[in-house]
């Protein structure tokens, strides 16, 4: 097995190098990663300036541009591998709700799943992720992430993705098939000054989560797995218009379309 390894907290973050010794007793593992944290940036692909890969060791490669870039380059031709899965994380913090649009982490394999490669994007969510610094603290998550392939990944079709989301705990417990809930902002703008009196604004991510309505009621959201304990494992889809959504468009159109003649 072929595995790609990409983040967007950069080529020698912990996570991603925790995830890359615990996943090579299942084959071999090549990162390509951002060089420096690349949060925020979703499915963005780097259009302004060629793109500088660098290889600081074996397997490794470094990249002066996003996540994205980064799945782009080597599924393109720019490694001479056929890879079987790709894998985004250890994400240095959970990636819930519609957080899932803006995340480079979910951004990378959003990348991979248009290819049609399987792909996981894998996140470590609680209150002391952020500072963490060694890969010794994301070992208990990166073994669950290889007891995962090495039990499911016959289950995964080409384009499938998945957001992971595990919690930081010593013992994990079981896994919920969840959703990603809906955001809603609390202050999405906040304005203030900079150092010579200039208005600026700060863009807020702060945030409630709350059920969506068009889930069914026993369905549980990704962030109410979070809180009791459970890994949450998502299920994303990349196709943004369905057949249906053709046909109630028609429909919603046909009465009108004489007058737009």
């Amino acid at each position: 097995m072929n595995i790609l390894l990409v983040n967007d907290d950069g080529v020698l973050a912990p996570g991603l190098n925790a995830l890359a010794q615990t996943l090579a007793s299942l084959g071999r593992v090549v990162i390509m990663a951002p060089e420096s944290e690349r949060s925020g940036f979703a499915s963005a692909i780097t259009l302004d300036r060629p793109l500088k890969p660098l290889q600081i060791a074996p397997d490794i490669w470094s990249v002066n541009g996003t996540p994205a870039d980064c799945v782009y380059l080597a599924l393109h031709g720019w490694l001479d591998i056929h890879f079987d899965l790709v894998i985004s994380g250890i994400n240095s913090g959970a990636n819930l709700s519609d957080d899932v649009l803006y995340s480079g982490t979910v951004g990378a394999v959003v990348e991979a799943c248009s290819l049609k490669y399987p792909a996981l994007a894998i996140s470590l969510a609680g209150n002391r992720v952020r500072g963490y610094q060694t890969m010794q603290d994301y070992q208990i998550a990166a073994t669950w992430v290889h007891d995962f392939i090495a039990q499911g990944l016959a289950t995964l079709n080409a384009g499938q993705l998945l957001n992971i989301n595990i919690p930081d705990q010593v013992v994990l417990g079981e896994f919920k098939v969840t959703y990603p809930a809906q955001r809603k902002l609390q202050q999405p703008l906040l304005p203030t000054t900079d150092a010579r009196g200039r208005e600026v604004v700060w863009l807020s991510l702060a945030s409630q989560q709350q059920k969506r309505d068009t889930m069914p009621a026993d369905a549980m959201a990704d962030y109410s797995a979070l809180a009791q304990g459970y890994v949450s494992i998502s299920p994303i889809a990349l196709r943004h218009t369905s057949a249906q959504m053709i046909t109630d468009l028609q429909q919603q159109l046909a009465t009108k379309a004489t007058r737009l003649l």
